[in-house]
């Protein structure tokens, strides 16, 4: 069939013809010039005007029939793809809504937008690119018309159905510890064994197929979960309550087995997914055990539980063993220098000054950055005092000293620290081509650095417990005096509070160690002893104290700038009145930070209280540090922690409680 266009053409074409074949004939009949070009020009003129009429005539109508059909088909191709069109006038009053909203019901016409749907205020002052509502329980993706009063709706309903579906069934794997398992059962006949396998690991399969995980156990203590994300929302929201029945089967067992868990979520590659659950247990692990650390990719690390204070894990085996690989890297190593945290404390110094006579022992040069960084004043004190004694037995340096010192064939040592951001040589720990930490807090998510040899046990009391029971497994020739020890037992007598808290059997038998090689309780308490004004401002301290309910009282001092050492103490000290079981001092530690010292006496994580506020340290002792802000400001931060923490301590409590 010829197109409507081709025909004008065609009969424009066939009058030109008929227009030539009059010009000829007149040409024939009337020879006269004049005549006939007039009588030409006139003919092509009315030929030439009724063939543009009829084209324009042709073309428009041709137009309207496109028009009309298009409009059809556009009405249906909106409803088909879920699409509808509201315009509006300059007072935002809705004037027409499209057939989608008519076939489904909703009818504003007359009414104002905002007052519809609020939710598009932002669409309308140009803040926002889209917005979604949800009408009817069905879910709308909003997008303003830039040079018109119109807004498109998209029906995005299904779309959110089955990618909520998408997203519930993405692959989570997990790990499932069970904390001094082989500790609480290696000394026991089979027939306890049996029962205690039955009473921890009951409630553990039956929670599993309660929740609809799959659960497939590697030994005596670990097995390996496969679960989604619609799962482990579940138990999340459950807050992880397999933990409490454990912990409530142990007590009555009376062992101490905990449950650890760890999660990773966040990737379709289980490669990736193996390796995150792997270092996700380890830190779980080191940091003492029955809690969950879960990590999504792209995410940080997070903690949930650690509801008891970490365990003596460590064996003997593993102390040598650590000893020996630190015996090879110090005999490798042209020389050594050892990194202490900023202001460093007893502990800190204590411990370096145990590591570098362990070195000298070998022969090898070694070197302590103690001059950078700040010392905690009674430290200081105690330094200075016996600074004559001290300087031919121990090499104190600056970070840039330390640099010149530098090789590629140094041995650097983080003691009681293993943060790069805490440390006083930060740059010659960048730099170091081998690198050992040993230290005794939680360990932290990230280490952003790379140690040969990493040795955090959680479940010691300090530094110097770990640096003593090394010294037996190392060289006999290894020179520490009176002075030296009794330093080190005052690092372990101010991390324990006198021995009250985070005490084991192995913070004795070091303690114990320790006296032997000379150390002295009396010079350790005199080390430790306040001056008066020392006292007066503890006193200042303590006036502030106010309780603010669950046996938790915090004191904030906005008017002095306090030592960070003076702050714990205060905390310590208030742990000694009957029924408080946390405290928490907050005060400037110089013109532009603020300090949190966090104690409790075990019933209280403050750990995960600090951590929450990108704090950290053990369950029973931490803290945080916030450069340019105020008191007021941390303490009103620190509440709402506090509150938080209540809640979810009461939550885990009320499930515990229900638990058959």
């Amino acid at each position: 069939m010829i197109h409507k266009i081709d025909q004008i053409k065609f009969r424009i074409l066939f009058i030109m013809i008929i227009q030539i074949i009059v010009v000829f004939i007149m040409k024939l009949l009337f020879d006269r010039g004049v005549f006939s070009a007039l009588l030409v020009i006139v003919s092509e003129a009315i030929l030439l005007y009724y063939s543009f009429y009829v084209l324009k005539n042709e073309q428009v109508k041709h137009n309207d029939e496109m028009n009309e059909l298009l409009g059809e088909g556009s009405s249906d191709a909106f409803l088909f793809g879920e699409v509808g069109i509201v315009s509006y006038d300059e007072n935002y009053i809705v004037t027409w809504m499209s057939d989608l909203f008519n076939d489904r019901g909703i009818n504003r016409v007359g009414k104002k937008i905002l007052v519809w749907l609020p939710e598009v205020d932002s669409l309308l002052s140009g803040r926002e690119e889209f917005v979604s509502v949800s009408l009817d329980e069905r879910k709308y993706l909003i997008k303003r018309k830039e040079d018109a009063p119109m807004l498109f709706f998209k029906d995005i309903t299904e779309t959110e159905k089955y990618k909520e579906i998408y997203q519930d069934e993405k692959v989570v794997i997990g790990m499932l510890n069970l904390d001094n398992y082989d500790e609480s059962t290696q000394y026991e006949d089979e027939s306890v064994v049996a029962t205690i396998n039955s009473a921890i690991r009951t409630p553990i399969v039956e929670y599993a197929r309660e929740m609809g995980i799959f659960l497939r156990r590697i030994n005596n203590y670990r097995y390996l979960l496969v679960l989604n994300e619609r799962i482990y929302s579940e138990i999340k929201k459950d807050h992880f309550s397999v933990m409490n029945k454990v912990r409530k089967a142990s007590s009555q067992l009376e062992v101490s087995i905990t449950l650890s868990m760890a999660f990773a979520r966040g990737s379709s590659k289980y490669e990736e997914l193996d390796e995150m659950i792997i270092q996700l247990m380890e830190l779980a692990q080191n940091r003492g055990g029955d809690q969950v650390a879960v990590r999504k990719v792209g995410e940080d690390v997070k903690y949930f539980g650690g509801s008891s204070e970490a365990a003596e894990k460590r064996s003997r085996v593993r102390v040598r063993i650590i000893a020996h690989a630190l015996r090879d890297l110090i005999q490798k190593s042209s020389n050594t220098i050892i990194v202490l945290h900023k202001d460093a404390d007893f502990d800190c110094v204590g411990s370096a000054i145990g590591m570098s006579r362990i070195i000298s022992a070998y022969n090898k040069p070694v070197s302590i950055i103690a001059k950078t960084g700040g010392i905690e004043e009674k430290l200081k004190n105690t330094l200075e005092i016996n600074k004559n004694e001290l300087k031919d037995r121990v090499n104190f340096i600056s970070e840039n000293e330390a640099n010149n010192q530098l090789k590629d064939s140094t041995l650097v040592l983080m003691v009681d620290h293993h943060s790069l951001s805490q440390s006083n040589g930060q740059s010659i720990i960048e730099r170091a081509k081998t690198l050992v930490i040993i230290d005794h807090h939680r360990r932290s998510a990230n280490l952003n650095i790379k140690p040969t040899l990493i040795y955090i046990e959680a479940g010691a009391s300090s530094t110097c417990e770990l640096v003593t029971e090394f010294i037996p497994y190392l060289s006999n020739r290894i020179d520490i005096n009176d002075l030296e020890a009794s330093i080190m037992l005052a690092g372990m007598t101010i991390d324990t509070n006198h021995f009250k808290v985070r005490t084991g059997t192995r913070t004795y038998d070091a303690a114990g160690y320790l006296r032997g090689l000379g150390a002295d309780p009396i010079v350790v308490d005199e080390y430790i002893k306040d001056t008066y004004s020392e006292f007066e401002m503890k006193s200042y301290l303590m006036s502030k104290v106010e309780d603010i309910g669950h046996n938790i009282v915090i004191a904030a001092v906005k008017d002095r700038i306090v030592s960070r050492s003076i702050i714990s103490q205060v905390g310590d000290s208030m742990l000694g009145v009957k029924d408080i079981e946390a405290a928490f001092i907050i005060s400037n530690t110089n013109s532009d930070e603020v300090a949190i010292s966090a104690r409790s006496n075990g019933k209280i994580n403050v750990q995960v209280i600090m951590e929450s506020m990108n704090g950290g340290g053990h369950m029973t002792a931490a803290g945080v540090q916030r450069k340019n802000t105020t008191v007021t400001k941390v303490k009103e931060e620190l509440l709402g922690v506090i509150s938080e923490y209540i809640e979810l301590k009461e939550a885990e409590n009320n499930e515990s409680n229900i638990v058959k």
